[in-house]
């Protein structure tokens, strides 16, 4: 079933697109300081895969990747996307709830080939920038990856969906780096629609009682023609 942009939660900074935006949701419902810290880390480097210009705040001539205030900028975008829920250890202060809109910075775009339609160009490429990780920065992903693949599998299989052919695209996206481990079972698909808004039965039943009110109103107009011209 399609999931309509009217019906997602509203994108707190679009730049970073809706993937960025679950992954950091998601990160907000683990239980664990330790694991919730680390998923965060993680978050943060494909933060910085995706906008890698962002220019800190003191137009600091170094690399942005070298520069202390493009990471705390990142971590600020990462606590605005979590409505300022996230509790982790971060490397800087936490910021505070503003009323002004977040600075706009400008995502960069690549026109390559898309592998899966499914998935889209910023899912795939999350993948691979995460694929480039360290092992235990992958496999703090992987399994988040997996279930959010399947997501969006369902969006256009509803009826039914592979779990082994979901992990085999990872696997393939990733040039084989993101492997879901055998014991690992993914969300259940009956979990997974529940989640989704169902589209309203009545919709369908008023378009066809439209249909069958405009045949009664045509079969009544050609009686009365029929009438007319034995008079």
């Amino acid at each position: 079933m399609l999931e309509y942009n009217t019906e997602r939660n509203e994108l707190i900074i679009k730049e970073y697109g809706r993937n960025i935006q679950k992954m950091i949701e998601f990160a907000c419902t683990i239980k664990d300081d330790k694991k919730r810290t680390e998923t965060a880390n993680a978050i943060v480097k494909v933060m910085s895969q995706i906008n890698p210009d962002t220019t800190d705040i003191n137009h600091n001539p170094k690399k942005p990747s070298e520069s202390p205030d493009y990471w705390n900028k990142l971590w600020d975008h990462l606590f605005i996307i979590s409505n300022y829920q996230l509790n982790v250890d971060a490397p800087f202060p936490k910021p505070k709830p503003k009323a002004e809109k977040s600075k706009h910075i400008q995502a960069e775009y690549r026109k390559n080939p898309i592998r899966y339609r499914t998935y889209g160009r910023n899912m795939e490429q999350i993948i691979k920038t995460v694929a480039q990780y360290p092992e235990e920065d992958r496999n703090k992903l992987v399994k988040i990856l997996a279930n959010h693949l399947k997501k969006l599998y369902l969006t256009y299989n509803r009826d039914s969906v592979d779990d082994q052919l979901i992990v085999k695209q990872l696997f393939d996206l990733s040039n084989g780096k993101l492997l879901v481990p055998d014991e690992f079972t993914l969300d259940a698909t009956r979990d997974i629609l529940r989640q989704k808004p169902q589209l309203k039965i009545s919709n369908g039943k008023s378009k066809n009682n439209g249909k069958n009110k405009n045949a009664g109103k045509n079969n009544n107009n050609s009686n009365n023609n029929k009438k007319k011209k034995k008079q």
